[in-house]
């Protein structure tokens, strides 16, 4: 089976690295070449049918004038049958110096009245529905070692001394037929040659035209600089290439945009990192030189270490997240369950300021990043246990919203939040307290819910008296 099927696969492979152009040629040359050729053949064997018709009818008409020179004297049996056949008979098959004809003319007995004896003896019978108003049969026979037609009539003779029946055969040879054939066979493939090559032309012509646009197509995109990735004017191609070009602007805008995206995070990295690996020289110098005790610079040190740590870490959980928000038809994930599982997580760090905490959750099934939901929803208890005082509480809570939203919120007992600083939180590296934080938490929250379709906001939970009690996190995510 293996082998049989390899050199259907290799002719498929072959096919596949043809151009279009070339399929396009081959696709509509190949069967009009055949369909040309079968109406070659047909039209050759009905020229040769119709050239077989007019020769035969011309054999029965010779047969009909030589009956016309017949005699008879007595009847049926006794009957006797004389002829005298004119040169006229044969004079239509001799005009062109090529053809022969022979007769012979006998009773019903096969006894010979006139003609070449030699020729064979009729032994075969009329058909049940001649093609003439006559009784002729027409068949293939051999004389004197050459191939003839032979047309016999059946011929009633009358005269004033008897009555009787005389088969007439008439045989011509095939030099007439053959090259009259020859002629037919060259004129109708001139012909088709003719139309065979006018079609061909015309769809090369066709083909070249219909399949400029692509190849106009391909020397823009190549033509094109490294760095221009500008969508393609897509407004004078065929409507068959609007769907390609759409792709490929498609493409070009994803290539763009994480191009884009990898030109800032290089740009912010190289920014944001040099503060941090400044100060660290800085400390390294000062401990060499014995400025602070030893324990006291290594702390410095690695406070400085730790928090450079943290911003390489979340500049990296930034690219992430930009790369699979590229990534379609995520898997069905549970929100509740990755809730619960990074809330136990962070269990010691809640435990370390003594919160009350508590959470609530519902069933929620998303399609979402599992990786992406973990960090929205690490980052978020991170800042809110962050900006909790010791004995606060801390309440979390899933649910759905509606028949195809679901809402988590967070919330603290924390000092809140300044309405101006809550627009400018959710950019990247800007920071509430620049000491405790890289400004990159609540950046990476925006871009996942963002990613999912999603929506996120900060609100200060006040009394009645308009005190700030806490802050709260709702982030709203369509359930599909």
């Amino acid at each position: 089976m293996k082998r049989q099927g390899a050199p259907l696969a290799s002719g498929r492979s072959r096919w596949r690295g043809w151009s279009l152009r070339r399929q396009l040629l081959a696709g509509i040359l190949a069967p009009t070449l055949l369909v040309v050729s079968f109406n070659t053949y047909s039209l050759y064997r009905k020229a040769l049918v119709a050239l077989n018709t007019a020769y035969d009818r011309t054999l029965l008409a010779s047969a009909k004038s030589i009956s016309e020179e017949l005699d008879v004297v007595g009847y049926d049996d006794m009957a006797e049958l004389r002829a005298i056949v004119p040169y006229s008979a044969q004079e239509a098959f001799e005009a062109d110096n090529q053809s022969r004809m022979f007769y012979r003319v006998s009773n019903l007995h096969g006894e010979l009245v006139s003609g070449f004896a030699e020729l064979p003896t009729w032994r075969g019978k009329i058909p049940p529905r001649p093609p003439y108003a006559a009784l002729v049969d027409f068949y293939d026979e051999e004389f004197r070692g050459e191939p003839v037609r032979v047309a016999v009539l059946l011929q009633p003779v009358a005269s004033a001394q008897g009555r009787g029946m005389a088969v007439i055969q008439v045989a011509e040879t095939l030099e007439l037929r053959r090259a009259a054939t020859l002629q037919i066979m060259q004129d109708t493939a001139a012909r088709q040659l003719v139309l065979l090559g006018i079609i061909a032309l015309i769809v090369v012509l066709v083909v070249q035209r219909a399949t400029r646009p692509v190849r106009q197509l391909s020397e823009a995109i190549q033509r094109r600089a490294e760095d221009d990735l500008s969508p393609i004017d897509s407004a004078t191609a065929p409507r068959e290439l609007q769907p390609l070009v759409d792709a490929t602007n498609d493409v070009m805008q994803r290539l763009s945009h994480l191009l884009e995206h990898q030109q800032r995070f290089v740009r912010d990295a190289s920014h944001q990192l040099r503060t941090p690996l400044a100060v660290l020289k800085t400390q390294v110098q000062s401990a060499l030189r014995d400025d602070l005790p030893h324990r006291d610079a290594l702390q410095e040190i690695g406070g400085t270490v730790e928090r450079a740590t943290q911003l390489a870490n979340q500049m990296l959980a930034l690219a992430k997240v930009e790369q699979l928000s590229q990534q379609s038809h995520p898997e069905p994930v549970r929100w509740d369950e990755i809730l619960r599982d990074v809330a136990l997580d962070i269990s010691p760090l809640i435990a370390q300021k003594n919160l009350d905490f508590g959470i609530h959750t519902a069933p929620v099934l998303l399609r979402a990043h599992e990786w992406m939901l973990r960090e929205l929803c690490r980052n978020l208890l991170h800042n809110a246990i962050r900006h909790t005082p010791g004995h606060g509480t801390l309440n979390v809570s899933l649910r759905a919203s509606g028949a195809a939203q679901a809402l988590m919120t967070i919330s603290d007992t924390g000092p809140g939040i300044d309405d101006e600083l809550a627009t400018r939180l959710f950019q990247p590296f800007c920071a509430g307290d620049a000491h405790t934080g890289s400004g990159l938490g609540l950046a990476i929250c925006r871009q996942i819910v963002q990613a999912h379709g999603g929506s996120i906001a900060l609100e200060n939970r006040v009394d009645g008296s308009g005190r700030v009690e806490g802050l709260d996190v709702n982030v709203l995510l369509p359930m599909r």
